[in-house]
C-alpha cells in the first residue's frame, strides 16, 4: 500500500517561487515603464491643449483689432489696430546650463482696444476750440448726455488715452498722471506731454518716431478722446524655470499657458501692391502699425521641465530632456479700414 502524502515537494515549491519572482519582477518593471510613459503622454496632451487654447484666445482678440466701434458714434478711419514689440535676437536670454529663459527671449503683442464703458469725448481747451498734447493737460467734454462727474470718474492715473482726428488722419497717445477732475464745465486730464512731433514714451508703443507722419499735436472739438483698454499678450519670465504666457487687460493679468519657451510675433505689411512676407522685426517696416494686415504668432511650450539625467531623449530645440511642442497661427483683423487700399 502506497502511503505517500499528496502535495508539492520543497524543490517544486522553490522552483515555482523562483518563477513567480521572475514574472512578478518583469511585470512591475513593465508597469513602471508604462506608468512613466502614461505620465509623459498626459503631460503632452495637457501642453497641446494649453497651446491650442492660447492660440484660440489670441485669434478671438486679434480679429477684433481696430474696430473702434461705439453704438451711436461713428469714428471712421480707425488709425491703429495692434502694435508688435519685438525683442532683439541673440540677447543671451537663454541659459543653456539650467535650461531657463529670461524676459528678453519673448515678444509682446498689443491689441489696441477701447474701453466700451467709457463714452467717447471731444477735446476742448480752456477758452479755445483746440488742445495741444505738448502741454501737460487737456480738457474734454462728453459727446452725449453723460454727466461731467461720471465722465471724470472714468479716467484714472496710469490710463492711456488715444486722441484721433475726426477723419482719422492723425492721432496721439498719452498716459494720465492723475485722475480726471471736473473743472469749469469740462473734465481736466493731466498727462505726460508729447514731443513737438507727437511722439512720446507710451507703454503700448503707439506714438513712436517712425509714426511721426501719422502723429499730431493739435486736436479740436470735432475730434475724439478715447480711453484705451488694450489687450496685451506677453511672457512673464519672473520665474525663469517656468515662463508664463499672460493676457493682460484693464490691469488684470491671467495666465494663458505655462512653460512657454518661445513667443514670437511677425507681421505682414501692405506696401500698396502686395502683401510682404512676415517680418519678425518691426524696425523693418519702421514700426508703422497702420501697414499691418495680418500677424503670425508662434508659441513653443515644453513638457515636464524636471531634468532627467538618465533620459536618453534630447529635443532638437534647446537640447533639453523634455519634449516640446509648437503652434503657429496667422490672424487677420476683420477691420481693414486702417488706411487700407
Amino acid at each position: 500500500m502506497n502511503n505517500r502524502a499528496s502535495g508539492f515537494s520543497l524543490l517544486e515549491l522553490m522552483v515555482a517561487l523562483a518563477i513567480f519572482i521572475v514574472i512578478g519582477g518583469a511585470a512591475v518593471s513593465l508597469m513602471n515603464t508604462h506608468a512613466s510613459l502614461v505620465g509623459s503622454e498626459r503631460n503632452q496632451v495637457g501642453l497641446n491643449i494649453a497651446l491650442r487654447n492660447a492660440s484660440t484666445q489670441m485669434q478671438l482678440d486679434v480679429v477684433n483689432a481696430g474696430t473702434g466701434y461705439y453704438q451711436g458714434v461713428n469714428i471712421p478711419a480707425w488709425p491703429i489696430g495692434l502694435t508688435v514689440l519685438n525683442n532683439p535676437t541673440n540677447t543671451n536670454c537663454y541659459n543653456a546650463a539650467t535650461r531657463t529663459y529670461g524676459p528678453t527671449c519673448f515678444d509682446t503683442l498689443n491689441i489696441i482696444s477701447t474701453d466700451s464703458s467709457t463714452p467717447p469725448a471731444h477735446p476742448q481747451d480752456s477758452g479755445a476750440n483746440c488742445v495741444s498734447v505738448t502741454s501737460s493737460s487737456l480738457f474734454i467734454t462728453p459727446s452725449d448726455a453723460t454727466p461731467l462727474s461720471t465722465l471724470a470718474a472714468d479716467f484714472h492715473t496710469g490710463d492711456q488715452i488715444l486722441l484721433i482726428k475726426s477723419d482719422g488722419s492723425q492721432m496721439a497717445s498719452v498716459v494720465l498722471t492723475s485722475d480726471g477732475q471736473v473743472t469749469g464745465g469740462k473734465v481736466k486730464l493731466a498727462h505726460n506731454p508729447t514731443g513737438a512731433d507727437g511722439t512720446t514714451n507710451d507703454p503700448l508703443g503707439i506714438a513712436n518716431t517712425a509714426d511721426s507722419n501719422k502723429l499730431g499735436t493739435q486736436f479740436c472739438t470735432s475730434d475724439w478722446v478715447l480711453r484705451l483698454s488694450a489687450i496685451t499678450y506677453s511672457v512673464d519670465a519672473t520665474n525663469q524655470a517656468n515662463p508664463k504666457l499672460m493676457r493682460t487687460q484693464g490691469g488684470v493679468a491671467n495666465v494663458i499657458a505655462e512653460q512657454i519657451i518661445g513667443f514670437k510675433v511677425g507681421a505682414s505689411i501692405w506696401n500698396g501692391n502686395t502683401d510682404n512676407p512676415y517680418s519678425f522685426d518691426a524696425s523693418s517696416y519702421n514700426h508703422d502699425w497702420s501697414l499691418i494686415r495680418s500677424v503670425r504668432v508662434s508659441i513653443i511650450g515644453r513638457g515636464n521641465y524636471i531634468q532627467d539625467v538618465n533620459s536618453k531623449f534630447v529635443n532638437t530645440f534647446d537640447q533639453g530632456s523634455y519634449r516640446v511642442q509648437g503652434i503657429s497661427v496667422i490672424i487677420s483683423p476683420r477691420n481693414l479700414s486702417m488706411n487700407d487700399i
